[in-house]
């Protein structure tokens, strides 16, 4: 049974809405990667912020729902409301779910309340333990638009996004639902940021994936937000690969074996050889074991000539929203407005690890085929040995 992504939402470092963060991605634009203050005590590490106004919580949700990573969903959420309310018109409220990754939630405004009890002895009147439920975004995108469909979330790290479409993609195959939002959500928190640093993995520059300089990530933030149906639409997701090696609680298999697993799985699930992949979108942290880990299993699986690039080092690494925004990179790739089917440039200095197999890197410019039926593949791996591939195709 065929899956589409009908619709995208999308808001991250690079902007807000498809178009603008298309022409910020295709040109390999790295401005929204930049020092910010107040994160880690006398640091100001390159951050992945989204600086522009957040749209305000609805009135009847904001005493329950009011924090920042669900006013970063709504953003994604509003830029497809036209379609996503057609569809309830079309299907029902009872006959739609939503399915979201995330990692951090409302965290930062939770973490805010507990330093008030601590200093205070009280807790402030605005704190919400359900803030920091990993179940709240699906929740309350669910009640605002009054969905009765299943509705949860999923936290797998790095991978939750990606995941959170296969499961989407389960639920229209399993008939119960007509369609599904599905997509990811992670804002920035001191939590987070503060624990990458504490595991010294945060880099203090803008990060180079793949490079033999590569010191760790920048954290970013986004959210991203697709109507999948089994209605034909402009991508469709042709299949998708999860494995888990469990080699180790933060660090990646070195063999790459979980990963190799999730990319076959994904082949074999999208009736595909691995010469018909036009372009992988890498996971590519800039982390010394994860992408010694990667550049082992894409060149073992593909060779050394598929187009790839890793996008991180112009959103960050955007956590559990990480799977779903680099899949609509591949769909803004399918989708390009401008009729030239662009690639997600690979940003870094240049300057290849002799120790790690070659991989050919897309440069600003490059373009998918111009003629022909295109298959992306995009690559999710988190800690605990959590792998997923996920294969975009234009519709038969």
């Amino acid at each position: 049974m065929n899956t589409f992504l009908n619709s995208l939402g999308v808001i991250c470092n690079l902007g807000a809405g498809k178009s603008a963060v298309a022409e910020a991605l295709f040109a390999g634009d790295t401005s929204g990667i930049r020092p910010e203050q107040g994160w880690i005590p006398g640091i100001a590490p390159p951050l992945g912020a989204v600086h522009v106004e957040l749209p305000r919580i609805p009135a009847a949700l904001a005493g329950q729902r009011d924090n920042r990573n669900n006013r970063l969903l709504l953003a994604a959420a509003q830029e497809i409301e036209s379609d996503i309310r057609a569809a309830i018109q079309r299907y029902g409220h009872a006959r739609i779910g939503v399915i979201l990754g995330t990692s951090t939630t409302g965290i930062e405004e939770a973490t805010q309340g507990i330093g008030a009890y601590r200093r205070d002895g009280a807790w402030p009147p605005d704190y919400r333990y359900a803030h920091q439920e990993l179940g709240a975004p699906a929740a309350f995108l669910a009640e605002w638009l009054e969905l009765g469909g299943p509705c949860y979330s999923i936290s797998t790290a790095c991978t939750s996004g990606a995941r959170a479409l296969l499961s989407a993609q389960r639920l229209l195959r399993l008939g119960l639902c007509d369609a599904v939002l599905c997509g990811g959500v992670d804002t920035l928190c001191r939590l987070a940021i503060n624990g990458f640093h504490a595991l010294e993995a945060v880099d203090m520059q803008r990060c180079d994936p793949f490079s033999k300089h590569r010191r760790g990530i920048n954290i970013g933030e986004a959210a991203v937000l697709f109507l999948m149906t089994r209605d034909a639409g402009p991508v469709q997701l042709l299949g998708g690969g999860a494995s888990s090696d469990a080699y180790h609680m933060s660090s990646p298999d070195p063999e790459g074996t979980g990963a190799r697993k999730a990319m076959r799985d994904a082949l074999r699930n999208a009736g595909l050889a691995a010469e018909q992949i036009d372009y992988i979108n890498l996971h590519g942290t800039a982390t010394e074991h994860n992408d010694s880990m990667e550049s082992v299993a894409v060149a073992t699986t593909f060779g050394p000539t598929v187009t790839c690039s890793s996008t991180k080092s112009l959103t960050g690494h955007t956590l559990a929203a990480a799977g779903a925004l680099e899949a609509a990179f591949c769909w803004l790739s399918l989708t390009d407005d401008r009729g030239e089917r662009r690639l997600p440039p690979h940003i870094w200095d240049g300057q290849a690890d002799p120790s790690l197999p070659p991989l050919s890197f897309v440069h600003v410019g490059d373009h998918l085929p111009a003629s022909g039926r295109r298959y992306l593949m995009s690559n999710s791996f988190a800690f605990g040995g959590n792998n997923s591939s996920l294969i975009f195709g234009d519709p038969a």
